[in-house]
Formats: C-alpha cells, structure tokens, sequence
C-alpha cells in the first residue's frame, strides 16, 4: 500500500505521516518523515501515551530531551521516552530531514510551544 499523504506544513518545516491508526485501519505504528529548515526549531513537546524514536537522515540537529541536549549527525538515533519534554534545533546550514516512528497507531502531542498543531 502507498500512502501518498500531503505533508503538513509548517513555519519551522513540515510533517508528512505515512502510516498511523488515522491512515490505515488497525495499524499498531506511527511512521513519518519530518524536515525542519536551517535555523529553525520545532515547538517543544511530549508524547503522553508513547515513546518515540528519531533516525537523522541528513542535517544536524540540536535535540533536547528533558534538560540534555544532543547533537545528532546524520546516521544517529535518539530515543525519546513517553512524556519526556524534547524539541529540535537545526543548527545546520541545509535542511535537517529524519524519520520518526512511535509504537502507536494513534500518537497523541501535547505542545508546551506553539506552532505544531499535528
């Protein structure tokens, strides 16, 4: 099955979902693609109801988690447990492009900023 699902724009980037309980009856997965533009940072937030992981495809990232911040290169993974505070900074000059997955097909957000609203 393809999912040819717009991404959701942004002022910091966007977010195209691929798969999650909202797009495929019964799927059990939250799978995304995120890209957040040079000097820009998404809105912190938490996932209540699940963990998350993070895979940098290209950019580089200031990631906060709680009260650390992580530099990712391209390559590297982050795990972001169930109602941990995060947000990501790129600090890069091009655009900063990953994959997201959470173990849930219905991932709930809950901003701390605004500016996200999916």
């Amino acid at each position: 099955l393809v999912n040819s699902q717009r991404a959701n724009q942004f002022d910091w980037g966007s977010i195209q979902w691929l798969v999650s309980g909202d797009l495929m009856k019964n799927a059990q997965i939250t799978f995304g693609y995120v890209q957040i533009e040079p000097g820009q940072k998404n809105p912190k937030h938490y996932h209540p109801n699940s963990d998350e992981v993070l895979y940098l495809l290209e950019g580089e990232l200031q990631h906060s988690l709680g009260e650390e911040v992580v530099t990712l290169q391209p390559g590297m993974a982050i795990f972001i447990p169930q109602g941990v505070a995060h947000d990501a900074f790129n600090a890069g000059t091009s655009t900063a492009r990953m994959v997201v997955a959470y173990p849930t097909g219905d991932r709930q957000m809950v901003p701390l900023e605004e500016g996200e609203d999916s």
